[in-house]
């Protein structure tokens, strides 16, 4: 059996670890934050404390029984993921919470590691995740990433609104990758629907500024 001591430091070390991860989520706004990833991962570690104790149980019962400890911790972690899928919000081309959600699990990980006594490998494990969530982030921001939008943009159907517009577009370096039309036969209007993308973030507001000096169009809406 694990001594209570021991049983308290895992527990407590849990506790730290998932907080210096939720608290940096915390800070950024994020759904899953401090009180979440600090219960996911003292939750880790009692499932895994839980696991070897009832091992070590079974096997003083009867030695000649062949249990595996880490179907308990296997259970728990296919259940984190259930958790971390519910952080995950699609709108539009952007998907949010896929690092929160990576986190919940990386924390559920450390929380088995801990308390299956792996101290050395909880540790290191959550200085490289600290250093993914918050240096990296840094890196992260200075890359040019692409950057999808849909441009909605309503006109006059007697001018020739969509090759302007869409010289426009190439002007900005906004590549278009499908267009669709519909048609208002009452007002005479049809409206211009772009999928695209730009590695530029400034590029949106400028190109949002030089649509609407256009005399010709009646309504615009950029959205990702």
């Amino acid at each position: 059996m694990i001594p209570d001591h021991e049983i308290l430091i895992r527990l407590v070390l849990g506790a730290l670890i998932g907080g210096i991860i939720g608290f940096e989520r915390e800070i950024h706004g994020r759904a899953a934050g401090f009180r979440t990833q600090l219960i996911v991962c003292v939750a880790a570690v009692l499932i895994m404390i839980t696991s070897e104790n009832y091992y070590y149980h079974i096997h003083n019962i009867d030695a000649s029984l062949r249990i595996d400890p880490a179907r308990i911790s296997a259970g728990a972690l296919i259940g984190i993921g259930f958790l971390g899928s519910g952080v995950i919000v699609k709108s539009g081309y952007a998907v949010r919470g896929l690092t929160t959600a990576a986190s919940i699990w990386i924390v559920s990980a450390i929380g088995l590691a801990i308390g299956g006594g792996l101290y050395f490998e909880g540790l290191v494990t959550t200085a490289i995740t600290i250093i993914a969530l918050m240096v990296l982030r840094i890196i992260e921001r200075r890359i040019k990433t692409l950057r999808f939008k849909r441009i909605m943009i309503s006109a006059p159907a007697d001018t020739y609104a969509e090759e302007k517009i869409i010289s426009v577009l190439a002007n900005f370096n906004f590549h278009i990758h499908s267009t669709n039309y519909e048609i208002n036969r009452a007002s005479g209007e049809i409206t211009y629907h772009f999928a695209g993308s730009t590695r530029d973030k400034q590029t949106i507001g400028r190109l949002f500024h030089e649509l609407s000096s256009l005399d010709f169009i009646n309504t615009i809406k950029i959205s990702g």
